[in-house]
């Protein structure tokens, strides 16, 4: 770095950054994302795609029904609560609204009983990202402790 430069305003960086980008210094080690949220992420994903053809299924057989315009608009705000949830999966509300999503997800069995099959190994999927997904988030977070502390007590 020659002197007329300062710190955050290097000439190989870019004209544009973001906050983390102009806050990062050589060396920094990056935040670990949390495998929990990764994993509820993937299950709540996929599911909407799901639920998506779910709702079609369930509009197209029940077609005659006075509540199959319901349903299929139930479905379908019950998929876009999916990919909404991903979002809160930051904070513990966000698990919350996903075990309720599964057990509406279970629910919809009752109006077309091959639903089952798919809820529940939703439900089986949902339950193991977020049981292993903390487990595999707490052995990170000790795993980066004793890293911490082996770079303090051994500076290169």
């Amino acid at each position: 770095m020659s002197e007329k430069e300062l710190p955050g305003q290097e000439s190989w960086r870019p004209a544009r950054e973001t906050k983390s980008q102009r806050n990062w210094t050589p060396g920094q080690l990056k935040k670990r994302r949390s495998l929990r949220t990764m994993f509820s992420s993937v299950v709540l994903t996929f599911e909407a795609i799901v639920l998506f053809f779910v709702a079609l299924t369930i509009f197209n057989l029940n077609r005659d029904a006075e509540w199959a315009w319901w349903a299929l608009g139930g479905t379908l705000s019950l998929a876009g609560l999916c990919i909404a949830t991903c979002a809160w999966l930051r904070h513990p509300v966000g698990y919350g609204i996903g075990w309720g999503i599964q057990v509406l997800f279970l629910a919809l069995g009752f109006i077309e009983p091959m639903v089952f099959l798919a809820s529940i190994g939703f439900v089986a999927a949902w339950a193991y990202a977020v049981i292993k997904g903390r487990t595999l988030d707490r052995e990170n977070a000790v795993r980066d402790a004793a890293e911490e502390e082996y770079r303090r007590t051994h500076p290169e």
